[in-house]
């Protein structure tokens, strides 16, 4: 009796409270309505996602695909098994890092069949960078499909203009499928390579934040540098320029060994350039490119410089690590430096923020720090980052980054012709 007296009591005074909680509020809201206030965002919907609206660019065709682990459908089917099933598909071809992405940074890649559709494999990352006649005799359309980050030094953007050339010289249809720029397509960053500091990481006159999608791309190299191949853009649908990857909802796949999260691809576009000096971009570690530091180097010392030259969107907080990776820089030594912490990424300038960092770093350095001489160009490897010899030089901060506003506005305004995307 007195245990069924205590539950009407609670009762009563749980009415009581929620009844004074509620009192002059608006009523709860629906399931409905609450859709209504916080609408779940629309998945992106990738080029090789809308492949059955463009059948019939394929119908009775031969094709011969580019592309590695990253081209895959939104729910993670191989754009190689897509196009196996559905077009005529006769031959790959692979980029840096290998078809699955299993090769690391830099090493050659081999021609071999491809066991699981036993279709034959053709390296474009080694001695031959561009589809051969021979390679190409049996295609009739050559289609792109692999995930860029945003970088003019990165190199799968000219594995497809190498492609598009080719296709050009031998009467091939090129396709694109279309994929985000993870990085967003609003802001533009750098300087554009200049004549004579043209490479595999900066073919063309292109900043090291180009703002465009990998589609937007080819349209742009197509006419703009008179490649002038039949090119097909298959877009996109959801994707807006002022998307980060996160908003498209997407699943990311690794675009290369050290390219594991999108946050790495936003970093890399700025810390990439340490690739030409003997400062460690944190290759070899779980934070590539998000980590940077040297042996000789004083963690909180640089910290406290990089915070204090406010940055826009980042933080600098001082750390040691030691490199782990076979054959990089500092491999098993602990090096002082930064992790840099990106707190607003609509704010934040990667390569202002990556070309500060080398400054300030060489400022600390005590004569250490040095600028590497690349192997396979007659100028050193941070000219072909940076796209001429004016870092190297010594050229004012200030002055060079007003010079790199200026270029990368140019090109933003030259580029907005080629978009397909608001």
């Amino acid at each position: 009796m007195y245990f069924k007296q205590l539950l009407s009591i609670l009762a009563l005074s749980f009415t009581l409270v929620l009844t004074a909680a509620t009192a002059g509020s608006a009523a709860p809201l629906t399931g409905q309505q609450a859709d209504e206030v916080l609408p779940e965002p629309a998945k992106v919907r990738l080029g090789i996602d809308n492949l059955d609206r463009y059948l019939t660019v394929f119908q009775g065709k031969r094709v011969g695909l580019i592309t590695n682990q990253t081209g895959m459908t939104s729910d993670f089917q191989s754009t190689i098994d897509v196009l196996n099933a559905k077009t005529r598909l006769v031959a790959l071809f692979s980029p840096e890092h290998g078809i699955r992405g299993h090769v690391p940074a830099g090493a050659p890649v081999g021609s071999y069949v491809d066991e699981s559709t036993g279709t034959p494999v053709y390296s474009l990352y080694g001695p031959t960078k561009k589809p051969t006649a021979a390679m190409l005799a049996d295609v009739d359309i050559l289609a792109f499909d692999m995930q860029d980050i945003g970088a003019r030094f990165y190199t799968y953007m000219y594995t497809m203009a190498y492609a598009m050339q080719s296709a050009k010289e031998n009467g091939k249809t090129f396709v694109v499928f279309d994929r985000p720029n993870p990085v967003g397509g609003t802001v533009v960053e750098g300087n554009i390579i200049q004549d004579g500091y043209e490479s595999f990481i900066g073919m063309y006159p292109i900043p090291a934040r180009h703002g465009l999608t990998i589609g937007e791309l080819a349209r742009l190299m197509n006419r703009e540098y008179h490649i002038d191949c039949e090119l097909v853009v298959i877009p996109m649908t959801g994707w807006q320029r002022s998307m980060y990857f996160a908003d498209t909802r997407l699943p990311w796949v690794m675009t290369s060994p050290n390219i594991p999260t999108p946050d790495t691809a936003l970093a890399y576009s700025g810390t990439g350039i340490f690739g030409g000096t003997n400062v460690s971009e944190g290759i070899g570690t779980t934070r590539p490119f998000e980590l940077v530091g040297a042996p000789w180097l004083n963690a909180a010392e640089l910290a406290g410089h990089m915070n204090a030259a406010g940055l826009p969107g980042v933080m600098f907080r001082p750390v040691y690590f030691t490199p782990r990776q076979p054959e990089v820089k500092y491999q098993g030594r602990l090096c002082g430096g930064v992790q840099l912490h990106v707190t607003d990424m609509a704010a934040y300038r990667p390569v202002r923020t990556g070309l500060t960092l080398l400054y300030v770093i060489k400022e600390l350095s005590d004569g250490k720090f040095a600028f590497n001489q690349s192997a396979t160009a007659a100028t050193a490897t941070i000219d072909i980052y940076t796209g001429d010899s004016n870092v190297r030089w010594g050229a004012p901060l200030a002055e060079i980054l007003r010079q790199w506003d200026d270029t990368a506005d140019q090109f933003q305004a030259l580029s907005r012709q080629y978009y397909l995307y608001q």
